[in-house]
């Protein structure tokens, strides 16, 4: 086995009619759906909230977009999203999960936040997603999913930190650039760590 596939997010919450959509982010199941079939092993990831997350600006009296400090760590607030067992936590419909070997389900801790497929936003509480793979000795991991710019860029950026080839494929994300420019930021962040960014014609 060599190449693994991480289908990040694909989560109703986090498409069109969501508590925290991204444009179009329904546009890149369709894709997804085409490529599932040429891995070794598919990992799909869940948000999975409990309905007190530290990432809930509900839960801080605040609103949606600011930025607190909590324990020395800068926390972006968002709205209300992927509560534990809601519709809006759940895998689209339009995903075919027919070709998924294991979800990773990640941000169930309350009070830690979870952008990334393998370690959380404390920069130490693993997933145990890089155990998974490497007991199949898999070298080679593709990226795509929700949003190019969060979940997606640190899932590939941790990804490269532990020693995998990582390749994102870009058509099969969408991103959200907030602020403006976040987007092309991650896009070139992720370049010069040698991620390479592709589209589905080139797996």
């Amino acid at each position: 086995m060599t190449r693994a596939l991480i289908v990040v997010d694909v989560q109703y919450d986090f498409c069109p009619g969501g508590a925290l959509p991204v444009a179009r982010g329904d546009e890149a199941i369709s894709v997804i759906n085409r490529i599932t079939h040429r891995f070794d092993r598919v990992v799909a990831t869940q948000d999975w909230h409990p309905r007190n997350h530290v990432s809930f600006a509900g839960a801080h009296n605040r609103k949606p977009s600011e930025v607190i400090r909590i324990g020395g760590l800068e926390q972006a607030l968002w709205p209300d999203h992927c509560v534990q067992g809601t519709d809006g936590a759940q895998l689209h419909k339009d995903f075919d999960t027919n070709d998924v070997d294991l979800i990773v389900r990640k941000g169930t801790d309350p009070a830690i936040d979870s952008y990334s497929a393998f370690i959380e936003n404390d920069s130490m509480t693993a997933t145990g997603l890089h155990y998974y793979l490497r007991g199949f000795t898999i070298p080679d991991v593709y990226i795509c999913g929700l949003a190019t710019d969060y979940c997606v860029y640190h899932s590939a950026m941790d990804a490269r930190r532990l020693g995998f080839n990582v390749s994102v494929i870009l058509d099969a994300t969408r991103g959200i650039d907030v602020p403006p420019g976040t987007l092309a930021a991650a896009i070139e962040n992720m370049k010069a760590s040698g991620i390479r960014i592709i589209d589905h014609e080139h797996i």
